[in-house]
């Protein structure tokens, strides 16, 4: 693993023992894009074939006509030196020039990496373990300094890149485009697998061809959104889940994003992204600095799966920096849909003691504990405990929570303010809001403006006070609001177009003033469910609130689509009341648990309206939970099924010793009078016997080529399970040859 440099050829070899990427310094200093893909030889010397000669239409420069841009591979391009694809950045310069090229004047090579200031980014746990390179660039005209960064580890085939402008020149320049990452290829033989979906049906698969022109994913919201997740898949036409060859890119990010591919005229494909260009200009100073979020590029030639779990560890590994990381994640219950805002201390604590009859080993206070918050319209802003409801506050609570012998947690919406709040009418100028228009409302709730220091200061010491005062050992902050009217109050007109990027800086940095704080804290992200669930999050936050919609027909296709980009321990997923408060469905407690524990698992409902049998039921699945949660929350994840394509859908996990594992089917809807149906595993040792739910044992190289039914065979003709049912499968291997 390493990063070598061939001075006479001018190319950059990145590699481990799966991947390799290269990099050339092309004719006119520009750095140049060679190969991302299976490893190759590190001597190997590159050619780039396409770029020359003379053709129509194409410009060149007059000192070298045999070389154009229009046709060359490049890692940071700029728009209007030849190059008439998109471009990774746009610099407007004091005259009003956008013309810009950065060529070539130095690198420097050394293990570890860097941390990016103010933002999140994967990490080294031992210096050893990645190479850095750092390649940096210059315009002479404009003054500007552009440094590229790339990473890339012994034990993953993962490529980490960001850029750094610096202004060395004498006059203040604007960006206006800074992208983390432009990936050029040869051909344009690929689809484009994108996460889409909206509030309760977050991050569905959808693939899309890629033909000549451009297509495009983005969010304007001030948060990733659930519209689009800040990840995409690049995809051979014939790759699968098992096999063919992929590239998964993740924008470390939570804000405004773009992911663009353009296939140009020639067969060539270009992908961008990083932060949405619309509404953002940044001024940059003589002497000052601006960093790009980090993007992830991670390659595999063995299908989506493999992609999947290089992505698991490497986020579980790399991104997480909790406490609670490679850890079983604790069993909790929430009081949100058993109460909303309408409680009082002794309906809390009648909840928990229920919960800590079931086993439950973290109970969660959710929204209606501060100010004068009894319903949507007010409240929020005002971090202090409503003492009408909690008479002895937090702390009290926590304390009885704790005597239960339970961990204690609270809800938390800190970038939010009411109208009818203490903190609104003191700083009316603390939203964001455009002068003289009239203001939005979502939830009947307004942004705090992130982007004024003092705003953060002001929320940072109300909840410390909380915080401090009280036991709580786990915190969900949730956001409820994308951004409207997007104008800092006070701020000059100059600086208006960066205020959606400051604002998520703001967030970050009170999620690491709060972990700072409080490290022992399990942070879990939260966004009206998933409208914010991407890797920058994970990084403060190691789990994530996957969507509100906790009907178990539709969180098994939430929870199928998101494990492409993001790990099962970060997926938070709880066992709600049925009929579901978002569907109306009603469906058997055991099958919404069987679809809850491959998550975070939890419940969020009222023990004590269920029956006496359902209660015994809860009971015996978390002493399941207990025994199994690593195994779900870390074990190499297999889909073997689509919700999106079969009527009975599947997926597993495999503990890494192959040992151990647990397969889940999925059934929509009963179909009387049907064949046998079979799933064949994966994962599994092909030698070794395994016992199936203590019954039968049957070899692993069976179970992977001719499978498992997904019904009895004596029943299937009419007596089949029921619409929304699932089965599950416990496997353990008891001999190996």
């Amino acid at each position: 693993m390493g990063v070598i440099f061939h001075k006479t050829a001018q190319q950059f070899h990145l590699f481990n023992n799966k991947i390799s990427y290269v990099i050339g310094i092309c004719p006119d200093g520009e750095v140049g894009h060679l190969y991302f893909g299976k490893r190759i030889h590190e001597d190997q010397i590159l050619v780039d074939e396409q770029t020359r000669g003379i053709r129509p239409l194409c410009c060149n420069r007059k000192e070298n006509e045999d070389y154009t841009k229009e046709l060359a591979m490049l890692e940071y391009p700029a728009f209007g030196n030849g190059d008439f694809r998109s471009p990774a950045y746009e610099v407007q310069q004091d005259n009003g020039s956008r013309v810009t090229n950065l060529v070539y004047v130095s690198h420097n090579i050394y293990p570890g990496k860097k941390r990016i200031p103010g933002l999140p980014a994967s990490y080294v746990n031992v210096e050893t373990e990645a190479t850095t390179l750092e390649l940096r660039c210059l315009d002479e005209v404009a003054g500007m300094d552009v440094t590229l960064f790339y990473t890339i580890w012994e034990n993953y085939p993962v490529i980490s890149r960001y850029a750094k402008i610096h202004n060395v020149g004498k006059t203040t320049f604007v960006i206006n485009k800074a992208s983390s990452v432009c990936l050029d290829f040869y051909d344009n033989e690929y689809e484009w697998m994108q996460f889409e979906g909206a509030w309760g049906r977050e991050r569905y698969p959808k693939v899309r061809n890629l033909s000549t022109g451009s297509s495009s994913i983005e969010s304007m919201r001030g948060h990733s959104s659930a519209s689009y997740n800040p990840f995409v898949i690049v995809k051979r036409k014939n790759t699968d889940e098992h096999m063919g060859e992929a590239i998964g890119i993740h924008l470390v990010y939570s804000g405004n994003f773009r992911a663009k591919a353009e296939t140009d005229m020639y067969g060539k494909l270009r992908v961008t992204m990083g932060i949405n260009p619309r509404w953002f200009a940044w001024p940059l100073a003589p002497g000052e600095e601006f960093y790009t979020p980090e993007a992830l590029l991670e390659f595999t030639q063995n299908g989506l799966n493999d992609l999947s779990q290089t992505i698991h560890s490497f986020l579980n590994h790399q991104m997480v920096r909790s406490p609670y990381k490679g850890k079983g994640r604790p069993i909790l219950l929430n009081n949100w849909e058993a109460t909303e805002m309408d409680f009082d201390e002794e309906k809390i604590l009648r909840i928990a003691r229920k919960g800590q009859e079931a086993g439950v080993e973290l109970f969660v206070l959710d929204d209606g504990w501060f100010g004068k918050r009894n319903d949507d319209y007010a409240g929020l802003g005002d971090w202090f405990v409503n003492t009408d409801k909690l008479p002895e506050g937090i702390k009290g609570l926590s304390e009885k929570v704790n005597a239960l012998g339970l961990q204690f947690g609270l809800w938390i919406e800190p970038e939010m303010v009411n109208e009818d709040s203490d903190l609104y009418r003191a700083h009316p100028d603390w939203v964001l809001a455009a002068p003289n228009r009239p203001r939005s409302l979502g939830r009947h709730q307004m942004v705090l403006d992130y982007s004024k220091p003092e705003v953060v200061d002001a929320i940072y010491d109300m909840l410390y006070q909380v915080i401090s005062t009280a036991n709580i050992s786990y915190i969900k902050w949730d956001m409820n609001r994308s951004i409207t009217e997007c104008y800092s109050q006070g701020a000059p007109a100059t600086e208006q177009g960066t205020i959606y990027h400051k604002y998520i800086k703001g967030v970050y940095s009170l999620y690491e003033r709060l972990i700072a704080a409080f490290p022992e804290i399990l942070f879990e992200s939260c966004a009206s469910g998933g409208a914010r669930f991407d890797a920058g999050m994970l990084y403060y936050a190691p789990q994530a609130w996957c969507s509100d919609d906790t009907d178990g027909h539709e969180r098994v296709k939430i929870q199928y689509g998101t494990s492409y980009g993001y790990p099962i321990a970060s997926m938070g997923a709880h066992i709600s009341a049925s009929p579901n408060l978002q569907t109306g469905r009603d469906i058997a407690i055991d099958d919404r648990a069987n679809i809850a524990c491959f998550g975070t698992f939890g419940y969020e409902l009222d023990l004590n309206e269920i029956s006496e049998e359902e209660f015994q039921k809860v009971k015996e699945q978390i002493v399941f939970m207990k025994e199994y949660r690593e195994l779900f929350q870390y074990g190499n994840l297999y889909r073997l099924r689509s919700p999106f394509e079969k009527n009975i859908a599947a997926w597993m996990v495999v503990s890494e010793d192959r040992k151990d594992a647990i397969v889940v089917t999925y059934k929509t809807l009963k179909t009387p009078n049907v064949g046998i149906d079979r799933i064949k595993l994966q994962g599994l040792n092909p030698d070794a016997k395994y016992r199936i739910n203590g019954g039968q044992t049957t070899y692993g190289d069976y179970l992977m080529e001719v499978g498992i039914p997904t019904q009895d065979g004596e029943e299937s003709w009419f007596y089949s399970d029921g619409d929304f049912s699932s089965r599950k499968y416990i496997l353990k291997s008891e001999v190996t040859n």
